[in-house]
């Protein structure tokens, strides 16, 4: 299930990608497929272990794109360990909400993404996420259980990302349907995946992205400009920011998934 549309990413094939807060590393798998090089970051070490289990499944099942790499780092937004310009593209999808200095977090993001070069930024939408906050004090966990921090207004992602030296260039909301399954998680416990309704609607969603049947797709389209769980804020960078050529330098070296 992704959430970033990569044609409004404008990846090619060759492009250097991170995939920062990667978690199981949905995104980093389907531009790895793309044919882009990509590094997929995460501060969970399990996460990071899943991740680059995927993508080294791409290369023994013979469907890597050939002359490319994936890499799977654990690090912290907030202190990249890349040098400067380093990425043609950038992917941060729900990861600022669970980051307590975003400004910092997009700064960092902003100096390793090369002048010119496209993020796209997802995080909760903001009147689904507040019906959540409403329902549920766990799914707002604690700062220190990685919980969500804070709600983000589109506007407000928008100032930040310009705050950190970057331009907005376009906006979608996606998954309409995944709303109401999080409402329903909410009011029942976030926890209880036992719950006839929860594991009734979970099986929906699973369907629907195995099946994609055509009245799902009508409806994730008509619904998601008002209903959609995550909002989409792309930006760039501008082709003139100073940059220092002394410290830019190809994707850093480590362990490569597809050696």
């Amino acid at each position: 299930m992704l959430t970033v549309d990569y044609r409004r990413l404008e990846l090619q094939a060759g492009d250097r990608l991170l995939d920062m807060g990667c978690g199981g590393g949905r995104h980093a798998f389907e531009a790895y497929r793309r044919g882009a090089e990509v590094v997929a970051l995460d501060m969970d070490h399990g996460e990071v272990k899943d991740a680059r289990a995927l993508l080294r499944a791409m290369v023994d099942l013979g469907e890597a794109p050939p002359l490319t790499f994936a890499e799977g780092i654990c690090g912290d937004a907030t202190r990249l360990p890349f040098p400067d310009a380093s990425f043609d593209r950038i992917i941060a999808s729900e990861v600022l909400e669970h980051v307590p200095d975003d400004g910092a977090a997009l700064s960092e993001l902003t100096r390793v993404l090369r002048p010119g070069g496209i993020i796209a930024a997802t995080v909760p939408s903001w009147w689904p996420e507040r019906v959540c906050w409403a329902l549920s004090e766990e799914y707002h966990a604690p700062m220190a259980a990685g919980g969500h921090v804070r709600v983000y207004t589109q506007p407000r992602l928008r100032h930040r990302m310009r705050s950190a030296g970057l331009t907005p260039v376009g906006s979608h909301r996606a998954h309409a349907l995944h709303s109401p399954y999080w409402w329903l998680k909410c009011a029942v416990g976030v926890d209880n995946a036992d719950h006839p309704l929860v594991s009734a609607y979970h099986r929906f969603l699973s369907w629907d992205i195995e099946k994609r049947p055509l009245v799902t797709r009508l409806a994730e389209t008509l619904l998601s400009p008002v209903l959609g769980k995550s909002v989409v804020v792309y930006a760039r960078r501008p082709a003139d920011a100073d940059v220092d050529a002394a410290a830019v330098s190809p994707v850093p070296g480590g362990a490569r998934v597809a050696a």
